[in-house]
């Protein structure tokens, strides 16, 4: 097995693992805007800990014909988080390389599965990911910069954050109900992780951000399930977006 084929399997194992303890936390997050975090099932039991399966003990060790709300598994399974994690962590790592960054990518990634999922499931970009993730990716790039052979500029992923949380705090100003205050802080990490490898970067994954949502927004109009001025979640597509254009400024970096 060459290196390059070892760290893609490498990769992927960290994926799958990272995302087969996400469906709880997936859960917990998954509270419409105003609502507390959940802290129980469906049936009423506590749920505890956020990172796990999403599986309830004692709903488990009820008789078989217990009521229908009172289900072992609820919220989302563990097999398509952790399957999406690991293509995701895959597909970072055959893009970068051996490059240090790719450890910073391997770290953010689970967390953008999991904003991407949350957000998709009810609107809502919990602060307490969002902004950690800004952080993270700035703190962590920084110390990459101590490590030889990285391909990035810090300053760069720092005014990239700006720029792109500055851009969408504008669009949310001009349009607050089609642009979330929790997307303007989803963009500064993004920006971030984008701006690590130029300005191409930035502008290619902002673009590709757009798109996604323009052709899903399109396609449930066509499919008559929504209309022009129906809402749809643009968190996943603003992370689809900066993974597209993360996976194309690695490889030409």
């Amino acid at each position: 097995m060459s290196s390059d084929l070892a760290l893609v399997v490498v990769a992927a194992v960290w994926g799958a693992a990272t995302g087969a303890v996400l469906p709880r936390a997936a859960y917990r997050f998954s509270a419409p805007a105003g609502e507390p975090w959940r802290e129980r099932c469906p049936a009423g039991h506590p749920v505890r800990g956020w990172l796990g399966r999403a599986r309830c003990t004692e709903c488990a060790g009820q008789p078989y014909d217990r009521p229908p709300h009172a289900q072992p598994s609820y919220g989302l399974l563990t097999l398509p988080l952790a399957t999406a994690t690991a293509l995701v962590c895959a597909a970072l790592a055959a893009a970068t390389g051996t490059r240090p960054e790719l450890g910073v990518w391997l770290l953010l990634a689970p967390l953008g599965v999991l904003l991407a999922v949350v957000d998709f499931r009810v609107q809502r970009l919990p602060d307490p990911l969002t902004l950690p993730l800004a952080a993270a990716a700035l703190g962590l790039l920084a110390l990459v910069t101590l490590a030889p052979e990285h391909a990035g500029d810090w300053l760069t992923a720092l005014y990239g954050a700006l720029a792109l949380g500055g851009g969408y705090f504008v669009l949310f100003l001009i349009n607050p109900a089609g642009m979330g205050f929790g997307d303007v802080k989803l963009a500064l990490g993004m920006g971030a992780v984008l701006g690590w490898y130029g300005w191409a970067t930035v502008m290619l994954g902002t673009f590709a951000g757009f798109l996604f949502g323009a052709l899903y927004g399109g396609a449930l109009v066509v499919a008559r399930r929504a209309g022009r001025k129906t809402a749809i979640p643009f968190g996943p597509f603003l992370i689809a977006g900066a993974y597209a254009g993360l996976l194309v400024g690695a490889y030409t970096a």
